[in-house]
């Protein structure tokens, strides 16, 4: 009678078995790699900013500015050399121009810029970027910003107070750069398609490589080191093998690291980090002084004089109720933040102790302190 019932309940674990089961972390290739020559080139150049409302640089202490003024003046036909010296304006500012050229970026297309203050001035708000051309690493053009600037910022002052918000010497000109000039690569005609990853790891290397092999059909993914996946595609099309292989999903893997900022009093650690059997124990001695000195007043006609009475209260505070907590061989991320929660412990103090442990040997983890 009870076969029949084990047999249902075997079909029911078959059939719903894999849903019952934790779901494995999957992401999708795009999302952790980069492919070898698609990427991004920095761009950069020196410019004017014209139309501020006398927030420029001072053209006697910024002789750079100075100078670039006199050299567009005369460029388009205004000889100032000659007075060059009275030159007194405001509302001219140095800047420099930055922009990331994006891959595949084509004749004509438009790309944003960031115009940061290079003397005194101090607002951009309502200026405007004279032509610049930005340069590339090769001293090339590639491509010429134009435009007025949006520094989403506030700056106000008055004759005894000034309020700012944001930094008004920074902005942006959305689309204010056309592409003059392409970089020079062809996607199409690659035979070997390298893959990299952006958190090096060999175990991820090695799965992805098989998911890649599993979907492709055939041994074309070998892992070359720890961030390089190579993958044959000699009689393949290579833009729709991309676009197969980016969506393809695979389970990342990470060593156990815990990071530690000790400026902001930051931790954070990763799934992984282990705790050896180790006894912790947290305290600091307080002692609070504090001072409330009291005037005596001598009665009427007394011939007394008011003094001041000092008068000290000393608070000593050992941490006798802090106790000592074990953490056992094995424990899990949960486990060593619940321990050392429990023991009343902030982010400064763990800091301490997780060096600590460190240097015991109990902690199973890399420890990057910045």
């Amino acid at each position: 009678m009870l076969r029949p019932f084990v047999c249902c309940l075997f079909a029911l674990f078959v059939l719903f078995g894999p849903a019952l089961a934790p779901a494995m972390a999957q992401i999708r290739i795009k999302d952790i790699t980069d492919v070898e020559g698609v990427r991004q080139n920095q761009l950069v150049g020196y410019g004017l900013v014209v139309g501020l409302n006398g927030t420029g640089d001072r053209l006697m202490s910024a002789i750079f500015t100075r100078q670039s003024l006199i050299g567009m003046l005369e460029r388009l036909g205004v000889n100032t050399m000659d007075q060059a010296q009275n030159l007194s304006t405001k509302n001219i500012a140095a800047v420099m121009v930055t922009a990331e050229f994006p891959a595949f970026a084509r004749n004509g297309n438009r790309i944003d810029v960031t115009v940061s203050s290079l003397g005194d001035a101090t607002d951009l708000m309502g200026g405007t970027l004279m032509v610049t051309p930005l340069l590339g690493a090769d001293g090339e053009v590639y491509a010429v910003a134009q435009g007025a600037i949006s520094t989403g910022s506030i700056s106000a002052r008055g004759a005894a107070q000034s309020v700012t918000r944001g930094v008004p010497t920074t902005g942006r000109i959305p689309n204010g750069a056309t592409v003059e000039r392409e970089v020079p690569f062809s996607l199409a005609s690659l035979q070997i398609l390298h893959l990299g990853l952006r958190n090096p790891d060999l175990t991820t290397a090695e799965r992805m490589a098989s998911v890649v092999n599993k979907a492709l059909g055939g041994q074309l993914a070998s892992v070359t080191d720890p961030r390089t996946i190579a993958v044959d595609l000699h009689g393949r099309d290579v833009v729709s093998t991309l676009a197969r292989i980016e969506n393809l999903h695979v389970e990342p893997d990470q060593p156990a690291t815990v990071v530690v900022d000790e400026a902001t009093g930051t931790i954070v650690m990763g799934a992984d980090v282990r705790i050896s059997t180790v006894a912790i124990a947290q305290g600091n001695l307080t002692i609070r002084i504090t001072e409330t000195p009291q005037v005596s007043q001598p009665g009427a006609f007394s011939g007394g004089q008011t003094v001041v009475v000092p008068r000290t209260n000393v608070q000593v505070d050992d941490q006798r109720n802090r106790k000592l907590g074990i953490l056992q061989s094995g424990t899990t991320l949960q486990e060593v933040v619940s321990a050392l929660n429990s023991l009343g412990i902030g982010p400064r103090d763990m800091i301490t102790i997780l060096e600590a442990i460190k240097s015991a040997g109990a902690l199973q983890a890399d420890l990057e302190v910045h």
